[in-house]
């Protein structure tokens, strides 16, 4: 395959109104990390049609993003049924025609989609599998911005500085929380006694990696100590099947909890955006509270508080992370202790200080 021999002419030479597809299919933390390059893309050409494919679990973070014109989903299900939905993307997005696909997944329905879907230019990272597919490979992030460690948004920025987006600062992320989903939450704290004058602390306990998940002990003495000493009601979140670990932290309380269960995206953003305070691990709902504008404390365990912690927070944050040579690992299990002695070895006073210190300075700002 002939290469583009001048790939940071490609984004400037496209006609007015093309349509660029982006492919970002999971997760959490990828997507809203996204939401930065997409916005500096339709700041520059407000003109360009950009759609992005991401799984149907986790489209509600792109809904009323205005940098978005449509939400596309790869094709779900099982079996023959999946096959079928797979086809069926791939024949959509061949009817739409896409001037450009940039594919920020890698993965092998990626490449599928990438390959079949009929983008006149295909462009994906050089690290990805069968680079075959691709008309331009962008180089590593680390290249193009010239720096030795770089956080996911500006990895996900630099594909498109490389294909000639011009280089400024890279903004922050973002959520848009809909009017009809904030008045869903203002029902909703009268059902978990949370007053409409009281401040409160959403917390979220889980991750997806045990090597993430900071003691459901110790988040229980946290909560029942920011209720006693600073006088802040706090809420307890969660995500699908994962309302045993909140089964875990009432217990470990010895009372009951206020519990925000099942609710998606859209609507959990909405309860996010009114909290004055979010403490979690190193996990999605960080990087939505960071793109709401809530101050926040994230705790991080086995990966890398550089690549993946919140980026450019307009309220004060801190990380609370402790040195390990092992980090980062891959974080399915531990690969030095017996147990993840990285996100173990954090203290409740570790936590409970970095509480106080994002509280005070941001006292005025709620």
């Amino acid at each position: 395959m002939d290469r583009l021999k001048n790939p940071t002419s490609l984004l400037p030479s496209l006609p007015p109104g093309a349509r660029i597809l982006v492919i970002r299919h999971r997760s959490i933390g990828d997507i809203i990390l996204l939401t930065p390059a997409l916005r500096l893309l339709k700041d520059w050409r407000p003109d360009l049609h950009v759609s992005v494919i991401v799984e149907r679990r986790f489209r509600e973070l792109l809904e009323n993003n205005p940098d978005v014109e449509e939400i596309l989903e790869p094709g779900e299900g099982s079996g023959l049924g999946k096959v079928m939905a797979r086809v069926g993307t791939i024949r959509d997005l061949r009817r739409k025609h896409f001037d450009l696909c940039v594919n920020l997944h890698g993965g092998p329905t990626s490449v599928a989609l990438t390959a079949w879907g009929g983008a006149s230019i295909k462009a994906g990272f050089e690290h990805f599998r069968s680079t075959d597919t691709y008309d331009v490979l962008i180089p590593d992030a680390r290249l193009i911005l010239n720096q030795p460690t770089i956080n996911t948004a500006e990895h996900q920025a630099s594909a498109f500085f490389h294909l000639g987006l011009p280089r400024k600062e890279i903004p922050r992320a973002r959520i848009v929380v809909a009017v009809t989903d904030r008045k869903w939450w203002l029902t909703k704290r009268t059902t978990l006694d949370l007053p409409r004058d009281r401040q409160y602390v959403m917390i979220h306990p889980t991750a997806l990696y045990l090597t993430k998940q900071w003691s459901l002990d110790d988040i229980a003495a946290l909560g029942k100590s920011i209720e006693s000493e600073l006088g802040l009601l706090t809420v307890y979140s969660c995500g699908p099947g994962e309302q045993t670990l909140l089964d875990s932290v009432e217990r470990a309380a010895k009372q009951s909890i206020r519990r925000l269960e099942g609710a998606g995206l859209r609507l959990f953003a909405a309860a996010l955006s009114d909290a004055r305070l979010f403490i979690g691990n190193d996990s999605g709902p960080a990087h939505m509270a960071a793109a709401l504008g809530l101050p926040g404390v994230v705790i991080f365990g086995s990966s890398s508080s550089v690549i993946w912690g919140p980026w450019r927070p307009a309220a004060p944050w801190r990380v609370v992370q402790n040195p390990f040579d092992c980090n980062p690992c891959p974080g399915d299990r531990c690969y030095k202790f017996e147990l993840p002695e990285c996100i173990l070895s954090i203290t409740l006073q570790q936590v409970r200080s970095a509480v106080d210190s994002v509280l005070a300075e941001s006292h005025n700002m709620k």
